[in-house]
């Protein structure tokens, strides 16, 4: 008896994938080309890039490490600088931003917060004026003690249970990540004022703290699904055994919630890797990161493709490397996500 293949009623029909396959071939090679161009641009000479297109190397020309020589041993310590800078604010803040997120996105999903929607009003309104003060040239002394003021006010208003409508957890989440709704060139000035008069202006901290206030909405929307998928019961049996919150946060819940925080960590990592408005006004020299570096290059050379080539090899390489390592984390942690979300 021959036998015969069987196909699932919901198969595509020979046709169908053949299709599916030519479609999903094209797209392969929209996505791939770019980087195939930027690699082979990074081995021409200047003379192959402006007689061009060459596009296979040793056969339409001779692939050279001119620009890898000038980028990497001609300007030193000027690629270096900024390529440590990017390092080391990107997995600084990076760090520091999924510590905090987790923190905050454990209280969110185990903690119910009723917070009156007048207290909040009295806090924000506080903070408001404090700010303005500054901006008119009040010493920072007293924008301290302004929201120290509207702290013990607002703890005041919850101790006397002041009526009126609550603010929830949901709230308090979509307060913090509708705070990514505003574009970045609406917020960047009163932050550089900000740092300026704080005499950070061109140094590595400044970046960090203005890379874990912007993302840190990002982390603590992302990591509530994964915190979610977690049993209570398990939590509940570490208590009657005598566990702490902090215990219970460090042995239980990090652990099990490993593929969201690498998955959560990378998204932040490219985020601040990438980050060009901020460090554009935050830093100058001393601080300047490989964005500003490239778009440097860019506007003082013109076209000069193959050095530039170079410059995105650096940075996109330790990115890609990094999402290589971390795929299997990766992939649960987004898997996760989706059931829950």
């Amino acid at each position: 008896m021959a036998l015969r293949w069987r196909t699932s009623p919901t198969s595509p029909s020979p046709l169908g994938a053949i299709i599916s396959y030519l479609i999903l071939g094209f797209w392969t090679f929209v996505v791939l080309f770019p980087l195939y161009w930027l690699v082979i641009t990074a081995f021409k000479l200047p003379v192959h890039v402006n007689e061009g297109p060459t596009y296979i190397p040793f056969v339409d020309f001779q692939p050279s490490l001119h620009a890898w020589r000038y980028i990497l041993v001609d300007l030193g310590n000027d690629t270096l600088r900024p390529y440590l800078n990017t390092v080391v604010v990107g997995v600084t803040s990076s760090i520091l931003t999924l510590m905090f997120g987790a923190a905050a996105t454990y209280g969110l999903s185990r903690f119910t917060y009723r917070v009156r929607l007048a207290t909040a009003l009295v806090f924000l309104g506080f903070a408001v004026l404090a700010a303005v003060g500054i901006q008119l040239g009040l010493p920072w002394q007293l924008a301290v003690a302004g929201g120290l003021g509207a702290f013990a006010l607002a703890r005041a208003a919850a101790l006397r249970r002041v009526g009126g409508p609550r603010l929830g957890n949901a709230d308090i989440a979509f307060w913090m990540i509708s705070q990514r709704m505003l574009p970045p060139v609406a917020i960047v000035i009163p932050i550089y004022i900000l740092f300026q008069r704080l005499g950070m202006l061109d140094t590595r901290t400044a970046l960090v703290v203005a890379y874990v206030a912007a993302n840190l909405p990002i982390a603590v929307w992302l990591l509530r699904d994964y915190f979610r998928t977690i049993p209570l019961e398990l939590e509940e049996s570490a208590a009657i055994d005598g566990a702490n919150r902090y215990q219970i946060l460090w042995r239980i819940v990090l652990p099990l919630s490993l593929p969201g925080l690498v998955a959560t960590f990378l998204f932040i990592f490219v985020l601040a890797w990438n980050e060009y408005l901020l460090a554009l006004f935050l830093s100058s020299a001393k601080a300047q990161t490989m964005p500003l570096l490239v778009a440097a290059q860019n506007a003082t050379r013109g076209p000069q493709w193959w050095y530039m080539s170079v410059l995105i090899l650096l940075m996109i390489g330790p990115v890609i490397a990094l999402a290589i390592v971390l795929e299997r984390y990766i992939a649960r942690g987004l898997l996760l996500g989706a059931v829950r979300g």
